[in-house]
Formats: structure tokens, sequence, C-alpha cells
């Protein structure tokens, strides 16, 4: 593992109007853990993000922001942008982290995988599902999740469609509100999917108000990039899934 302030560099393709992964990230770095940027495109910032959008988003050349993330020689690149793969499935999200590793040499993890990944790792089967996505995505992200054995007990929806600025601004207590409404008895746990959406900050609050695991996007990459990484101890106040031991 390369030296970067002590452990180990991770590199973050980040959509470039998403403005909470880069501040998620900042709570969230593991001690001696480097996090650096680049962002990409292959959207219109003006119009809804829509499953278009997104799956135009997947589907874009990231040849460049993978070149220059290259430049800090990062051991783990996270894909972050949950919906640009939901909208392909989790053959082609595969097929993605599968590319960015063999292009950049670096271990490789997508917002989408990570969230399957956390749930596997729990054994959790069931889920309520919430986000700040028009309807037509989170069908997609409930379909890409039941691909891979996770079903979807219930799900909540914002109601109005967000454009790329407004899922960003949704305050941390809506947040909050959103996943208490994808809660159902059957349902072992919450996910909450969005890497732009203020998730982090409301975990620990919403599992103990719920009484189980909470998933988020970013919470959700950064567990599975430390197992990678060989870093292992736990990270506290941000959900259950952190505060595991990772080795």
């Amino acid at each position: 593992m390369k030296s970067s302030r002590g452990r180990a560099r991770f590199g973050i393709l980040v959509p470039f109007t998403n403005t909470n992964l880069e501040p998620d990230m900042a709570l969230l770095r593991p001690e001696g853990v480097s996090f650096h940027f680049a962002r990409m495109g292959g959207y219109d910032q003006d119009e809804i993000p829509d499953a278009d959008q997104m799956h135009g988003l997947g589907a874009v050349d990231l040849s460049e922001p993978l070149r220059l993330l290259q430049g800090v020689k990062p051991d783990v690149i996270f894909y972050g942008c949950t919906s640009a793969t939901l909208t392909h499935g989790p053959s082609f999200d595969r097929a993605l982290a599968r590319q960015i590793k063999q292009d950049s040499g670096a271990e490789t993890v997508t917002a989408a995988g990570a969230l399957v990944h956390a749930l596997q790792t729990l054994g959790i089967k069931r889920i309520g599902f919430a986000s700040p996505y028009v309807p037509t995505i989170n069908d997609m992200a409930i379909a890409f999740l039941s691909e891979v054995g996770v079903d979807t007990i219930k799900r909540s929806e914002v109601g109005t469609a967000l454009d790329n600025y407004g899922q960003g601004e949704l305050e941390p207590q809506s947040v909050h509100d959103l996943g208490l409404a994808a809660d159902h008895t059957d349902a072992e746990a919450v996910v909450l999917s969005c890497t732009d959406m203020r998730s982090v900050e409301i975990v620990d609050r919403l599992e103990a108000k719920l009484g189980k695991p909470v998933i988020t996007s970013n919470q959700a990459m950064v567990f599975q990039a430390m197992q990678l990484a060989g870093v292992g101890e736990p990270i506290p106040s941000f959900g259950q899934l952190l505060k595991r031991d990772r080795l």
C-alpha cells in the first residue's frame, strides 16, 4: 500500500454538480487516509436528473477524469454516483468497476455496488428504500437490488422532481424523515441512496429511532474501500456498518 499521510489514498470520481460527496468524505475520513477528487460530466446541469440523464452519465467516457485522478496514484477509486449505474443494472455496474480497475490499476468501488456489498456483509435481504430520485429511477433502483437478491418492502420519495442542486439541498431533517417513511416492520434495514443527499449526518440518529441498520451510498463506499485498503478500525458516529471491524 502506498504511503499517503501514513496509510492510503482514495481517489473519487464525482458528478460535477454534486456538493455533498466531498463534505461527507471529510466527515468519514479514516486517520491517515487522504481523499482526492476529479469531477465528471456527461449530463446537463439544468435538466432534471431523470433516468435518461443518469443513464447518460453512466455511459460517459471517463478517460480524462480518470487520467487526472491517476496523477495521485490512488489505492482505491470510488465511482461516486449511485443512480448512474442503478439505471443500467448490476452487470453494467460490475463491468464498470472492472474497467476502471483495469484502466487505473487501482481497486475500485462503485456507489451502487457498495450498497450491495454492505447489505450482503450484514446479511440483509429485505429493505426500506429512500432517495431524492424521480420515481422512474427508484423503479430501476429497486429492480437493480432485486436482481442481486434484495427485496424492497417499502419505499419513500420526496414527491417532487428535484433538480441537480435540489437533491443536494435537502436538509438533514428532511433526509431523516424520508428514511423514517421508508421503514417497515418487515424491513431489516433502510437504504438511503444518493451520493449527493445529506444522509451521513443523520445515520446514527435514524438508526436509534428505527432500531436497525441504515445504509447510505457514501458510508457504504468508505466501508468497502477501507476493506480493500486494509484499513480495519471502526469509525464511530456514522452507523452500524462503519462501527464494524473490516478485516
